[in-house]
């Protein structure tokens, strides 16, 4: 197996490669940082590289197994793979900017809860990658950050806002991130840059040591080029943590455990429409069309629906732009997040818990309506990916209708906080990735796992890579 062909293998492979001696951690570790020295300088995809953290937890890794005597099953399951984690998420001794330029030289004390759990299961951190400034955009390109830049084609986007994370498994130079989806933050990079890309379940993820996230809103999610990878990274970083403001119990199974089971007569439901949008473009609606088309001759049964979130707009741009008060003052931000930050200035102080509720009473209505599917297949966004820059010229407000327009169909089960995943969807005629979403009903990620492993056993895609990265 050449470099490559190694950087590209799935995490859990890698794993076994390592329990089985035939690569040590430090090798591994070594191969990807010398990816990033090569090729990061045109993705810009990490923030942070912690190259010497890495090295010397790799070292110490590889001299454990060396030693040890005891059985090599009995490590952790990932134990030396390399893995990134999205720049929200601290990592203690580490820069935890947000994306905030102000904030690039401040070093999180303490790791977050999931950090924690990563660490338990083996993974060595390479570094803390890209996102949007506050997470408020769908692209990541942060004021005095570079732009991240998509490996399937540079001059477009990853999206966003754990772009950096999707660009840096996308291009081999990690096999799995971590990430966080507030509106699709997770979802929408792995489809523009071909990943599998899952958003868990309120609940179902310890926020620790933060509290909630957008009221419940903002959940964590994994990123791979697997469904088995990604599956098992949720499995890794999911858990109660003392103090959680939500929880849920375990699945029944395994979320890897998931993705061996073969699902049968599912109920799905489809749209290509969201209203108050209108319909999405041509190549998305094509990729919907042909996953549900599969899912058919695989013995699931399916109905076209109506879906209109309009009631959805008004309090939910509401709490989105109260996330931008984050005490940095609104020079030191981007265009959009001073906008954000203004308008939600100047609301009365009881518009954002009338808000909440408001959302929580659609949500209701939401599950209620849609309960008669096992699952719903849905575009990601409502167009393809954009160039890099390509709205940075716009007046914020003109931007912020871009962006509401784009990802209409991803914010909805957030505030539902139902499960979802995105997954690659073949690829637009200029060879962009498409991805289309699976949605689960309530804490139910069993079964869009099982799903979405049996649509990538019938049309495989983990082999894509793109030219750059090869």
């Amino acid at each position: 197996m050449n470099s490559t062909d190694l950087a590209f293998t799935p995490a859990l492979e890698q794993a076994q490669l390592i329990r089985n001696k035939v690569i040590s951690p430090l090798e591994l570790t070594q191969l990807y940082l010398e990816r990033i020295e090569k090729l990061d300088a045109s993705l810009n995809s990490f923030f942070t590289v912690m190259a010497e953290q890495a090295i010397t937890e790799a070292k110490v890794k590889t001299e454990q197994l060396a030693a040890s005597k005891i059985e090599l099953s009995s490590f952790p399951a990932f134990f030396g793979v390399p893995i990134a984690i999205k720049d929200f998420a601290p990592v203690a001794g580490v820069p935890c900017t947000y994306g905030i330029h102000l904030l690039k030289n401040r070093v999180a004390t303490e790791d977050a809860g999931l950090v924690t759990r990563i660490r338990l299961a083996g993974f060595t951190i390479l570094g803390k990658t890209a996102t949007s400034e506050i997470g408020t955009s769908p692209y990541t390109e942060s004021r005095g950050f570079p732009p991240t830049r998509n490996p399937w084609n540079l001059t477009y986007t990853p999206g966003g806002s754990s772009g950096g994370s999707a660009a840096a498994v996308a291009a081999g130079l990690c096999p799995v991130a971590q990430g966080g989806d507030a509106g699709g933050s997770v979802r929408i990079p792995a489809a523009c840059c071909g990943l599998v890309g899952i958003k868990a379940s309120r609940g179902r993820i310890s926020s620790a040591p933060l509290g909630e996230k957008l009221g419940g809103f903002g959940v964590e999610g994994t990123l791979g080029r697997t469904v088995a990878d990604a599956a098992a990274l949720l499995d890794v970083m999911s858990g109660y943590v003392l103090g959680d403001p939500y929880w849920l119990p375990p699945p029944s199974i395994s979320f890897l455990e998931a993705t061996k089971q073969v699902p049968t007569d599912l109920r799905i439901g489809f749209a290509t429409t969201i209203e108050p949008i209108g319909a999405a473009h041509p190549d998305c609606t094509q990729a919907v069309v042909e996953t549900v088309q599969l899912l058919e001759t695989l013995g699931h049964s399916t109905e076209q629906i109506d879906l209109n979130f309009s009631k959805l707009l008004e309090p939910l741009t509401i709490i989105w732009q109260a996330t931008v008060d984050v005490g940095v003052p609104g020079i030191f931000l981007g265009k959009l997040n001073r906008l954000l930050l203004k308008r939600s200035r100047s609301r009365p102080s009881g518009a954002y818990p009338q808000a909440m509720m408001k959302l929580h009473e659609i949500a209701r209505q939401i599950i209620c309506d849609l309960n008669r599917f096992d699952v719903l297949v849905l575009p990601v966004v409502m167009h393809p990916t954009i160039r890099v820059g390509e709205w940075a010229k716009l007046r914020a407000a003109k931007e912020l209708e871009k962006i509401v327009q784009w990802i209409a169909p991803c914010p909805p089960f957030n505030v539902t906080g139902q499960p979802a995943i995105s997954i690659p969807a073949g690829f637009t005629p200029d060879g962009l990735p498409l991805g289309v979403q699976l949605v689960g009903r309530p804490r139910d990620e069993t079964t869009i796992i099982a799903l979405a492993a049996q649509l990538e056993a019938a049309k495989p895609w983990s082999h894509n890579r793109p030219t750059f990265a090869r």
